[in-house]
């Protein structure tokens, strides 16, 4: 099980950083839900009782979802230097994450905001910031 970056997050981002209005961290627990059972299959339940474990009392008040179609992820896969095991697998396997991304933000609409990252990144940014600025007000 690859739950050693969420317990990196907790021991390196927010506990060093608790308290404050806003921790922005790339890949958390939805990931996990995401790649470990909708991708690889492994027991949902088994996967959240890891994840309370190593939250403990830390709570995720808002997630962005940046949604990218088939085409446009190949491409940008292709431009990178360096592929980790991820990016190795099938598009049959991303497509069963994505799929398993947006169940888990549907079933909660108000603390997700989907990003459709196939349009230009200015775009999202502007749409990222002012989604920032409404939750700290």
């Amino acid at each position: 099980l690859y739950f050693a970056s969420r317990s990196e997050n907790i021991e390196n981002v927010i506990k060093k950083n608790i308290g404050k209005k806003i921790i922005l961290i790339d890949r958390f627990t939805d990931s996990t839900i995401a790649y470990q059972h909708y991708g690889m299959g492994l027991d949902k339940d088994f996967i959240n009782k890891i994840n309370q474990f190593l939250l403990k009392k830390v709570k995720v008040n808002f997630t962005f979802l940046n949604l990218v179609n088939p085409i446009n992820m190949k491409i940008r896969l292709s431009k990178r230097k360096n592929l980790n095991r991820y990016d190795r697998l099938s598009a049959k396997f991303y497509k069963k994450v994505q799929a398993g991304f947006v169940k888990i933000a549907n079933s909660n609409k108000k603390k997700y905001l989907k990003i459709n990252s196939n349009l230009d990144i200015n775009l999202n940014k502007d749409l990222i910031i002012k989604k920032i600025n409404k939750l700290i007000k």
